[in-house]
């Protein structure tokens, strides 16, 4: 366990956490990391399951991303613990070719992710490190690190891995040809994989998810901070805190949404980033509730084991939020929070007194149309219906075998997450007694007004390989948020003989799934979540022939007026108990909602 300092509930009110919890924390997990060190400290060799990388690997990780936690927390309020030291070891023992030699950095291998994570330390701790350093271990470095600009990343956010040890290589007088290839390269692909209002794709697809946060945004606009200069990429990170700060719960919790879901508060970077660098559009009162609320919330449930180690899962160990990517030093990346501690300690960041979180104000219902989410926030919980974000790459199959539960589902919360043996709020079609998979997703619209909004995509269902595909079949969705209440219109095209379909709902305690139009019947099945090892999963199934239209009405918590639904030309109009009506039609996708006044 980790060691705080008292609660200041005069200074934050809300987490009771200040910088000195920050610091302490930071202190806590590296105490805790280096009892697992190699004798010279090039590896830490953390217990736990290995990743697919191998345990040498690991032991880099290891290194690699507790560096990192330590760099920020030197560079922002000095070395009491004197940490460096043991990095400097490390270092010069890593790039030896001697018995704790780092493995060499190849085509899209895990020793580049890490990379970036030593370059990027260096970089923040270079007047008390690199520069201490003798000549042989700084040129052994430098041969070490420039593998990240001769070798081919996989093609997304690793990119910005080459990226950053080229600028780490500039800043100390290393640059030449080569660093300027690096990063003229991941800047071109930056700005392909830009959507717009602050949101970038994770690589040519449409994978929109954590790594917005903890890589596309923090890479280059830190640094243009540490550099001194500005881009549009500092213009971005306010763009995107404009939408992503909503997407915390009021306990704390990042959108259980996404993979790498075990670097944790590692979600709440982009917020200390903004705060850091000025490119935010929060006041430090809220950044800290966000920052401070985000590392609470996982400290609070199990994250860090008795041996004061962060494990492999959400709360605590989950098998099933990990990659095959992922080592017992994988959650490490998590010290990517840490940037906030660049603040110093007199900063309004730090100094203010903390504000409430925006999933504390009113209720509220809004759409990011870039990524193709609908948002909506009440009492605290943050829900994410999901029209725009797939992981599926431009040349991947879509195979149902390739199912991701952290990607296809229609709705996350802060609150929830993905059923390990039900889908939960899933749409599948049956066809000779196979589910679908939802796959590539494409988007139709994202729109919101007053206390409503909507989102809409469609996809072919995905079947198992090795069986004929189902020509012609595809599925066209529409979400509806008015107010608290969920309204799901699934419209299918092509369906075959004796084919049937499936809706499912939250996967929570309690939870409601209400048949509007459609359904023939309803039940309910159990599965096992991060939050929940015997959620209850409310489901609805139907009959399929050709095209047919569904709806339903979806909440996290009991429904307790029901509205009315028909048929209304190629979709459906509902009434809803308060006199307003909700037109959803389809070819094209369109969608009303107007007051009880009808105006």
């Amino acid at each position: 366990m980790i060691a705080l300092p008292p609660e200041d509930r005069d200074l934050s009110p809300h987490t009771g956490y200040t910088r000195a919890h920050w610091e302490a924390t930071a202190d806590g997990l590296l105490a805790a990391a280096w009892r697992w060190a190699s004798p010279r400290g090039a590896r830490l060799d953390l217990p736990g399951r290995p990743s697919s990388a191998g345990a040498v690997s690991d032991g880099l990780e290891g290194y690699a991303r507790t560096f990192l936690a330590a760099a920020f927390r030197v560079a922002g309020g000095g070395d009491p613990r004197d940490w460096l030291s043991r990095y400097a070891e490390g270092l010069a023992a890593g790039v030896d070719r001697g018995e704790e030699g780092w493995p060499q950095i190849h085509d899209g291998g895990q020793p580049m992710v890490e990379s970036a994570s030593v370059a990027l330390g260096l970089r923040l701790t270079r007047p008390w490190l690199w520069d201490r350093l003798d000549d042989g271990v700084r040129d052994r470095a430098e041969e070490w690190l420039r593998g990240a600009l001769r070798h081919r990343p996989w093609p997304n956010n690793w990119y910005l891995f080459p990226f950053t040890v080229a600028g780490f290589l500039e800043s100390v007088g290393r640059g030449d040809a080569e660093t300027a290839r690096a990063r003229t390269r991941a800047l071109e692909l930056l700005e392909t994989w830009y959507r717009g209002q602050g949101w970038y794709s994770d690589g040519d697809g449409r994978a929109f998810d954590h790594y917005n946060g903890w890589a596309l945004h923090l890479y280059p606009v830190l640094d243009n901070h540490l550099a001194g200069v500005g881009t549009s990429h500092d213009h971005r990170l306010r763009e995107h805190l404009e939408s992503f700060a909503r997407l915390f719960g009021g306990d704390g919790a990042p959108l259980h949404f996404g993979r790498s879901l075990t670097y944790r508060f590692a979600a709440a970077s982009a917020v200390g980033l903004g705060a850091v660098t000025g490119h935010t559009p929060l006041a430090p009162g809220v950044s800290r509730r966000l920052l401070s609320g985000s590392l609470r919330y996982f400290l609070d449930r199990g994250a860090v084991d008795r041996d004061g180690l962060l494990t492999l899962g959400w709360h605590g160990p989950r098998e099933p939020v990990l990659q095959p990517y992922s080592g017992p030093a994988s959650p490490y990346w998590a010290s990517k929070a840490f940037v906030c501690l660049l603040a110093p300690a007199d900063h309004p960041l730090w100094t203010a007194t903390e504000e409430t979180a925006p999933s504390e104000g009113p209720d509220r219902v809004f759409s990011v149309s870039a990524p193709g989410f609908l948002v909506q926030s009440a009492n605290g919980v943050v829900r994410l219906h999901n029209h725009g974000s797939d992981h599926v790459g431009p040349h991947d199959g879509e195979s149902a075998a390739d199912d991701d539960p952290h990607y296809g589902r229609f709705a996350y919360s802060t609150r929830t997450g993905p059923g390990s043996t039900a889908a939960d709020n899933h749409f599948a079609v049956v066809v000779d007694g196979e589910r679908s998979a939802r796959r590539r997703i494409h988007p139709l619209g994202a729109d919101h007004g007053d206390g409503w909004g909507w989102a809409a995509s469609w996809h072919r269902p995905a079947f198992l390989p090795g069986r004929p595909a189902v020509p012609g079949l595809l599925v066209e969705s529409v979400t509806v948020g008015v107010g608290t209440a969920e309204l799901r219109v699934h419209r299918v095209v092509g369906a075959p003989h004796g084919a049937t379909v499936e809706q499912t709902g939250w996967a929570a305690g309690t939870s409601a799934l209400v048949p509007l139009h459609g359904w023939e019947a309803q039940d309910e099945v159990t599965t096992s979540t991060a939050f929940l090892d015997d959620a209850r999963v409310p489901r609805l199934t139907g009959l399929a022939h050709g095209t047919a239209v569904y709806a339903a009405l979806a909440s996290l918590t009991p429904i307790t007026e029901r509205p009315t639904a028909r048929a209304a030309g190629t979709g459906i109009e509902v009434d809803w108990a308060d006199g307003s009506r909700t037109t959803v039609a389809f070819e094209p996708v369109e969608v009303r909602h107007v007051g009880p006044d009808r105006g």
